[in-house]
């Protein structure tokens, strides 16, 4: 039993290396965004606590919901002023090892768990509707991370990261630490097609950490471990490429008739002294790639940002930023800044 569990840490951390690269953004002249963190907008019962920041979202009344990495992985919902309302799948097979938590056009809850190779759709009353991938077995461990990946099945995630729809309901999932690919479902489930392998070029990923869907269905793909953004068609074809904003750990598409495109160059949270002077901002862009500007800087205090891990942006002026490595999701709001044309991703 103990060299299994020595084999299985060590290939748990080779298959974590690409959590620790980060590097400075290529893009300059980009004006500040004037900004404030709203301090203890979250009110916790006394039993309950964050872990790590890993998912937020909210829903079209402006609850928050929270998904955490805590003694327990947990789901927790809070409402619109930040007052504690209930948490949601306590004991559920499916909520192992949180990396994700959205809300779609119907205020239905998507959970991505990485420690079960399962996405999980939650009605708003909190019950299971549907469930994608499958959890590995108890005698497998938590989770398979092993790499180079056996080739992706259509419905079996390796350690898949995040998921969001297009207006017609398909289903796009990021997949993730092992599989190096992007898949699309339709909207009851049925696979349609994937796209991308492990490597550096054009539609290939390495470590895809964030995904959003834009009004149009395109759709936008952290590709962290290339420190870069791929846009895909809706058929997953390659539209574009953003690479001047670092190592995208959170991408987040704004509601509302001007949508924008938000990318995350996080301070990692193994937090590397030489890495605080050049990440931890935030980005806001126009969805062609045109950076509007950015805030942010690492650290942990209040409206510093340390192991971004996801952005809620359904208010292209209010967000709510999940961190790892500070047990926190801050509320920010965005103050008006005036546009640098200068300052573009491409």
């Amino acid at each position: 039993m103990r060299r299994y569990v020595t084999s299985f840490l060590v290939v748990a951390l080779l298959g974590a290396a690409p959590l620790f690269a980060q590097s400075k953004a290529k893009a300059t002249n980009v004006p500040e965004i004037p900004f404030d963190s709203v301090a203890n907008f979250f009110k916790l019962p006394a039993d309950q606590y964050f872990g790590e920041g890993i998912g937020v979202a909210t829903n079209s009344k402006g609850h928050v919901f929270v998904y955490t990495r805590s003694g327990d992985t947990k789901i927790l919902e809070f409402d619109q002023n930040g007052a504690y309302v209930r948490e949601i799948g306590q004991g559920l097979y499916g909520l192992e090892f949180a990396h994700a938590i959205r809300v779609d056009p119907q205020d239905n809850i998507w959970a991505v768990d990485e420690g079960t190779n399962t996405i999980i759709k939650f009605n708003p009353e909190g019950r299971v509707m549907m469930v994608l991938g499958r959890r590995p077995e108890p005698v497998g461990a938590a989770f398979e991370t092993i790499l180079p990946a056996m080739p992706a099945k259509p419905y079996n995630f390796g350690r898949q990261t995040d998921v969001g729809w297009d207006p017609q309901g398909n289903i796009f999932v990021s997949d993730g630490y092992v599989n190096s690919r992007v898949v699309k479902y339709d909207k009851n489930g049925k696979f349609i097609k994937d796209v991308g392998t492990r490597g550096n070029q054009p539609l290939q990923l390495n470590t895809p950490h964030s995904i959003a869907v834009d009004a149009q269905g395109n759709v936008y793909v952290g590709d962290r471990g290339n420190a870069r953004v791929q846009v895909l068609n809706n058929d997953l074809t390659l539209k574009a490429i953003y690479d001047t904003v670092g190592n995208p750990w959170a991408v987040c598409v704004s509601g509302g008739p001007h949508q924008y495109l938000y990318a995350s160059n996080s301070w990692p949270d193994s937090s590397p002294a030489t890495a605080r002077d050049t990440t931890g901002e935030i980005y806001k862009m126009e969805l062609d790639g045109t950076i509007v500007g950015r805030f942010g800087k690492a650290g942990k205090n209040l409206k510093e940002f340390s192991g971004v891990h996801e952005i809620d942006c359904r208010n292209p002026d209010q967000l709510y930023i999940a961190e790892i490595a500070s047990w926190r999701v801050q509320k920010i709001m965005l103050k008006p800044t005036q546009r640098n044309p200068t300052a573009a991703a491409q």
